[in-house]
């Protein structure tokens, strides 16, 4: 198996004589069940009863302070302890641990008041105002200070209490502050970029300036993407993103370094959003923070939306390099934001929790404990709902903490799995700017897509970023790489090249790290490796069709053709009309060891079996026979022990075969349970 592939500095190895720092909540045995509570909002009496009515529900752990900064510091540098001093007692004495916030996402209207300069300034150059969520502009020194000052006056009031488990900086980085233009980020651009490559001449190299005259002759000239006339620079735009995500990294990194700096012995977390907050690249941020956490919230308008929710916990398990992780939100029926905020259904909440739980995660917390009865969110649903205790979502939020309770013994043990989808934020912010072949063809369908299909399979997948080391994998996916650095390219052949098995798809491989194509052709990253070369992309008109066959087997692509010429590939797959008539729309290729498909055209999630049952064979990968929409989710200990979780997310009881378990009963709409014990060494001869 692959337990071994992730290469990471663990937050608890530590050079001699540096602090050994924890990697998990303080405190804390089996795994963790909670969610955000905002005291601030309620009476004392109420406190009181929210505090009983945790511990009935099972709840250990509880995420406070988020949106605090105005309760605690309600005028400049004069601070209100005292009701969080008496919050604290009240949790500790119910044995209750503590995430405590950083309430840096809400900064005060004083400091909107004495600071208009630090507000966010959009691209249209407009101030936004306070008043609703969201950090201050990343780059204003003032809210840098600022934040850095509540940050250590909690610091040093809380950090000793034996009630702290866990530091929480800010809230949900990036949502919904992402960018900002003002002159404190225009300066701070202009010293990143000349930092990132050495001269401006380097500069006016790696962004093709000389394209519609735009070269630099002084550091000046360089700007932030505001609105122009036509089409800006994509180079300068995919670096503008890079710059934006960088800068609210180092604003995390300034309070986090005040907590490791004054109470080293209690880990660091922030909620990241993995699969909903496309403009912060979380391979730069997970190393930063002590312990991964996400927040997911289901997409009410999928109907299949349990699929996404498994990509997003996948998604954030590979962020963690394969350390348990925390969901550090999520919903126990409908939220607020969306066009139709849909209930869950009776045992959706609990197939929602396990199935993160199945997928990695050894906490599943909620935003929030109690529902607001005021502010923006007070629709949205709460582990204590406004219908109180005698309510359907109660019931099941104490069932849910019986059933966590009960499986204190997965507490630390991880998931396995041979396969890996390519996954770069990067990647895909080049992807996503104007003048592309086609708008349609998008990388995050494109990629969800090829999720599925293997989610169907039931096979274990994890995500990597193309630079990562890949030897571990049996079979690695790039459904939409369409920039590959040098690097991440010659990763990719050398993966091949020793004996990995790669399948590539439809536009990919096109530009490097600055957003330019490659000498050589329109797939020269990975023209040797396929064994072919793209002469030309051939997108479909909008309601227009291609056939196409794949060993054998009838398809339809709606959005994408190409024109490839092989060098060595053999064709698998042939388009039967469209703009390429008999040509290849589909290789297969043999390079050193190992083999690399290629897939020129999208497919539906039906139509990818038809590739995917000959990349299975060739790369030795299982699949399950289990029923469509079951989950089948297994996490190994230490000791080789397995845990299986099974969920049926269809309306009909159903049997599943599991191998060396036996046949599991999984009720309709529910959940199911197997344990095997680590199997006996066996005896040398």
């Amino acid at each position: 198996m692959t337990r071994d592939r992730f290469q990471f500095s663990s937050p608890t190895a530590s050079p001699a004589g540096a602090v050994r720092r924890p990697s998990w909540p303080l405190g804390l045995e089996g795994l963790a069940y909670g969610g955000d509570y905002n005291p601030e909002q309620w009476t004392r009496q109420t406190w009181v009863d929210d505090v009983r009515l945790m511990r009935e529900a099972g709840v250990n752990l509880v995420s406070i302070g988020m949106f605090s900064w105005a309760s605690l510091e309600p005028r400049r540098g004069e601070f209100h302890w005292a009701w969080l001093d008496e919050i604290f007692a009240l949790l500790h004495e119910a044995g209750i641990r503590i995430d405590l916030g950083t309430p840096t996402a809400a900064p005060p209207a004083w400091f909107f008041r004495d600071h208009p300069e630090a507000r966010v300034v959009d691209r249209a150059g407009r101030a936004l105002g306070p008043g609703s969520r969201g950090m201050a502009c990343p780059s204003a020194p003032a809210y840098r200070d600022a934040a850095t000052g509540i940050t250590r006056a909690l610091a040093e009031r809380y950090g000793d209490h034996p009630a702290l488990a866990l530091w929480h900086v800010h809230n949900e980085y990036g949502a919904p502050v992402g960018e900002s233009f003002s002159s404190f980020s225009q300066e701070a651009f202009r010293r990143w970029v000349l930092e990132r490559y050495g001269s401006l001449d380097a500069v006016n190299t790696a962004w093709g300036t000389a394209f519609w005259g735009q070269t630099f002759g002084d550091p000046e000239d360089i700007h932030a993407p505001l609105p122009t006339p036509s089409m800006q620079n994509p180079s300068l735009e995919l670096d503008w993103r890079r710059f934006s995500s960088a800068q609210i990294l180092d604003c995390f990194r300034a309070e986090r370094d005040v907590l490791h700096e004054i109470t080293p012995h209690v880990p660091v977390t922030t909620n990241f959003m993995a699969h909903t907050c496309p403009n912060i690249d979380l391979w730069a941020w997970a190393d930063e923070v002590d312990v991964v956490s996400n927040d997911h919230y289901l997409i009410a308008a999928d109907e299949r939306n349990f699929v996404e929710l498994a990509f997003d916990a996948d998604l954030t398990r590979s962020i963690a390099r394969g350390r348990p992780w925390m969901l550090m939100e999520h919903s126990t029926s409908g939220v607020n934001w969306q066009d139709r905020n849909v209930a869950k259904k009776p045992g959706e909440m609990a197939r929602n929790s396990l199935s993160h739980v199945g997928r990695g995660a050894d906490a599943v917390m909620f935003f929030q404990w109690r529902a607001s009865r005021k502010g923006a969110e007070k629709f949205h649903s709460a582990m204590l709902p406004h219908a109180g205790t005698d309510s359907r979502v109660w019931r099941e939020v104490t069932e849910l903490g019986r059933c966590l309770d009960g499986l204190a013994d997965l507490r630390g043990s991880r998931v396995e799995a041979d396969v890996a989808i390519l996954w770069d934020w990067e990647s895909h912010w080049a992807q996503d700017l104007p003048w592309r072949p086609s708008i349609a063809l998008s990388h995050r369908a494109q990629i969800q897509t090829w999720y599925e299909r293997l989610w169907r399979d039931h096979v274990a997948v994890d995500f990597a970023h193309p630079e990562d080391d890949l030897s571990g994998y049996r079979l690695v996916l790039a459904p939409a790489s369409y920039l590959l650095t040098d690097a991440a390219a010659a990763n990719l052949s050398e993966y091949v090249r020793g004996g990995g098995q790669l399948v590539v798809g439809p536009f990919s491989g096109i530009v490097d790290g600055e957003d330019g194509v490659r000498e050589g052709g329109l797939n020269a990253a990975l023209a040797p490796v396929l064994g072919l070369e793209v002469h030309e992309f051939c997108p479909l008109r909008q309601d227009e069709e291609a056939r196409l066959v794949i060993h054998g087997k009838p398809l339809r692509s709606s959005v994408w053709c190409e024109d490839l010429h092989l060098a060595g590939a053999e064709a698998v797959g042939t388009y039967m009309d469209g703009p390429v008539p008999g040509g290849a729309a589909a290789t297969r290729h043999d390079h050193g060891a190992g083999r690399a498909w290629y897939l020129a055209s999208d497919l539906g999630v039906e139509d990818l079996s038809a590739l995917f049952g000959d990349v299975y064979e060739s790369a030795r990968i299982a699949t399950r026979d289990a029923p469509e929409d079951v989950e089948l989710l297994e996490r190994v200990g230490e000791d080789g022990s397995r845990h299986l979780i099974a969920l049926n997310h269809t309306g009909e009881a159903v049997a599943a075969p599991v191998d060396g378990i036996g046949t599991l009963e999984i009720p309709a709409g529910g959940v199911a349970f197997a344990h095997a014990s680590a199997p006996e060494p066996v005896a040398a001869d």
